[in-house]
This record gives structure tokens, C-alpha cells and sequence, in this order.
């Protein structure tokens, strides 16, 4: 038997930590002296702490922890899976942060070079082109910025499925139009649409009309800052927007290997005042 001093120093836990760890169940000690209250941990739960200190080095909570030591005879099946989705999140985590690393050097080289940190804006290009009308067929809901990309693939697949089961023609790449006119805790008022040739029910028209636009290749978290060059080139040239935002995905992000590949067009729609 180890008393908790001895145990917290091999697996360099505090014993506040330990004390903690009993009181949610995750680890209790092998035995409790009841005339001392001295608590003293078995030779074997060293194992376990060691489980613990490794599933926490990869972010997951103590109860996820809890859950997956109590799980029994699936206690394998269910750690396995667990990792693998850890490792799935780790690897987006590290994607993102290579990123952002890539972007820091961007403007730490811009300002070494004397030039402003926002100075990529003025390589976003804008044009004013005439949107013709289309024959939408859409789903329109309130959507979390989180969930945007499962929201994407779910109603997309069912758009998809429904083109293919009618036999429908599709006239030009998948569009999001964003409704919202402000940010809210509801999620955004955002319409996923495929342009097609029929008229079927479900269909609307479409008519952008005058539209600034813009081709983005790469990722899509520039988009952000397109909206805005978008924004100052209508404020600048006295237009107004009329109607709502929207993209359209010239390449299928789930068909691509690298962000790089991405083209997307984003619209403005717009009026001279």
C-alpha cells in the first residue's frame, strides 16, 4: 500500500488533486484508516492514475475520463474509439494552428517590409457584373456558425438526392445565401441552393441582378475580409446592398485535397444611390 503522500509523488499529482479525484469517484483510495482518516492507494491503482494523467494530456474532461474507466468489459472498444476521435481533432487543431502560423508570418513579413498588417486587402479584387435570374431549389434555416459545415453536407446531400430522384438539371454550382441581417445567438438565417433548370415545387426565382463580386481562391476563412473590401469598394463608388449575400462553390469542398484547390465566388448584391 502507498499513503497518499507516496502516491501523489510517484505520479507527481498533488494530493488536493487526489482528494478531488475521490470526491468525483474517478479514483478512491484502496483504504481509509477510520481512526486517522490517512487514505492509501493500492500498488495496482498506480496504473490508473497513469491512464488518467495521459487521457488528460489529450484534453479529455474528467467525466469523459470517468465514463471510459467505468465502461467495463467495452472498456476497450469504447477507448478506442475515443482515441481516434481525440486523434481526428487534434489533427484539425494542428491544421488551424499551421494556419495561423503561416498567416503570422505573412504579416510579420509585411511589417518588416514597411508595409501595413492589413495591406492583403487591397489584392482582393471587385467587380460589378449582372446577376441573371435563377430557378432556385433550396432549404432555409437558422444555423449555428459552428454547425455550418455539417449543416453544409446535410442539406446539400439532401438537395442532391432530391435532383437525383426527380431527375433534375442542375444550371450552375451550389450557392449559401445569408439572410441575417446581424449576427444573432439564434444562429444565422442562411438558405442552402442548387440552381436548376425545372420548375418544381419547392423552387423560387432568384434575381441578384447588380452584384460586386469577387473570386476567392483558397480558404475559406478570408471570406470575412472579402465582405468587408466588398463593403468600403460600394461605400467608396456611393452603392447600397438590396438583397442578401451569398456564395457560390465553383469547386466541391468535399471533393478537393487541399484548401489551395477551393474557388469560391462571393456577391454583393448592390444599387446605385
Amino acid at each position: 500500500m502507498l499513503s497518499i503522500g507516496e502516491f501523489s509523488k510517484i505520479c507527481k499529482v498533488s494530493t488536493k488533486t487526489l482528494r478531488y479525484y475521490a470526491e468525483i469517484g474517478l479514483i478512491l483510495p484502496s483504504e481509509i484508516n477510520p481512526e486517522t482518516g490517512y487514505r492509501y492507494y493500492a500498488i495496482e491503482q498506480l496504473e490508473t492514475m497513469l491512464l488518467i494523467i495521459r487521457l488528460k494530456s489529450y484534453n479529455f474532461s474528467l467525466e469523459e475520463i470517468k465514463q471510459m474507466i467505468e465502461s467495463g468489459e467495452l472498456y476497450e472498444e469504447k477507448l478506442y474509439v475515443a482515441l481516434t476521435r481525440k486523434r481526428e481533432d487534434i489533427r484539425k487543431q494542428l491544421h488551424e494552428q499551421k494556419k495561423r502560423l503561416y498567416q503570422l508570418e505573412c504579416d510579420i513579413s509585411n511589417l518588416k517590409n514597411g508595409k501595413p498588417i492589413m495591406s492583403y486587402l487591397d489584392d482582393i479584387d471587385v467587380e460589378l457584373v449582372e446577376v441573371p435570374m435563377m430557378c432556385l431549389l433550396s432549404i432555409r434555416k437558422m444555423v449555428q456558425a459552428d454547425n455550418f459545415s455539417d449543416d453544409y453536407g446535410v442539406c446539400f446531400g439532401r438537395l442532391s438526392g432530391r435532383i437525383r430522384k426527380e431527375n433534375l438539371t442542375i444550371a450552375n454550382p451550389p450557392m449559401v445565401l445569408f439572410h441575417s441581417n446581424e449576427f444573432s445567438p439564434f444562429g444565422l438565417d442562411t438558405e442552402f441552393a442548387v440552381p436548376i433548370k425545372e420548375y418544381v415545387t419547392g423552387t423560387r426565382d432568384f434575381k441578384a441582378g447588380l452584384c460586386l463580386k469577387t473570386v476567392v481562391k483558397g480558404s475559406y476563412s478570408i471570406l470575412s475580409s472579402v465582405y468587408a473590401k466588398q463593403i468600403k469598394w460600394a461605400e467608396q463608388k456611393g452603392y447600397e446592398c438590396t438583397d442578401a449575400l451569398f456564395e457560390v462553390y465553383v469547386t466541391d469542398p468535399s471533393q478537393v485535397a487541399e484548401e489551395d484547390e477551393l474557388i469560391t465566388e462571393v456577391y454583393y448584391p448592390v444599387r446605385k444611390i
